[in-house]
């Protein structure tokens, strides 16, 4: 990774812990059902097991209606500002390259985050989503970066990961959340380097 020089984070599941989300969003859409958050969340574990959004995929399976996300339910991780500040004190340019709802730079700028990260490109403001190549493309211009020069960290093998190693960014897959049981399907999928938490990228960026 010598020749890094900067580094785009994923946010969800990444940087920010929304496991309260997700609980807060299945018990709103089984309210007023006989369906229990234990099979919901049995049902979410076995479509995401298959490499599908599992909690979509479980809202199908039972005819349940996506509900609202309650943002204030979102939290950056324990660690979160550590890594930022430690990766700025080693050299490294940090952006984000996330698919989000409006307001991105906004919420990360309220959790005292910006102040770690040069550059935000966000799915809804952009008007593409990861996997698209093109959100990280336009990324890549902003930031004055070539590929080869620049790592993608994320939780999710196929939005972060794959589309990430077919343009040549180095990638650190950071199995938190859902992504746990994700496995890879073909050789993009495949991170350079793989942690289990996002203090452990430290010992990845020297």
């Amino acid at each position: 990774m010598n020749s890094i020089s900067w580094i785009f984070f994923d946010v969800d599941s990444t940087l920010i812990d929304e496991t309260e989300c997700y609980n807060h969003r299945i018990r709103d859409a089984i309210a007023g059902t006989d369906i229990t958050f234990e099979q919901f969340n049995e049902k979410r574990i076995f479509f995401a097991k298959q490499n599908l959004k599992g909690d979509i995929e479980a809202l199908k399976f039972f005819g349940l209606i996506k509900t609202l996300w309650h943002f204030e339910d979102e939290k950056p991780y324990r660690e979160t500002e550590f890594v930022l500040k430690s990766l700025c004190e080693k050299g490294y340019s940090i952006g984000v390259i996330a698919n989000q709802a409006l307001g991105t730079e906004k919420r990360l700028e309220n959790w005292g985050l910006m102040k770690y990260i040069k550059l935000v490109t966000a799915s809804a403001e952009e008007g593409v989503a990861k996997p698209d190549r093109e959100i990280f493309l336009r990324a890549l211009k902003r930031a004055d970066c070539l590929p080869e020069n620049a790592a993608m960290i994320g939780d999710r093998i196929d939005n972060d990961i794959e589309p990430a190693n077919r343009l040549g960014m180095r990638t650190i897959w950071v199995r938190q959340g859902f992504s746990i049981y994700q496995q890879p399907i073909n050789e993009y999928q495949v991170a350079d380097y793989v942690v289990d938490r996002l203090q452990d990228v430290l010992g990845v960026l020297k």
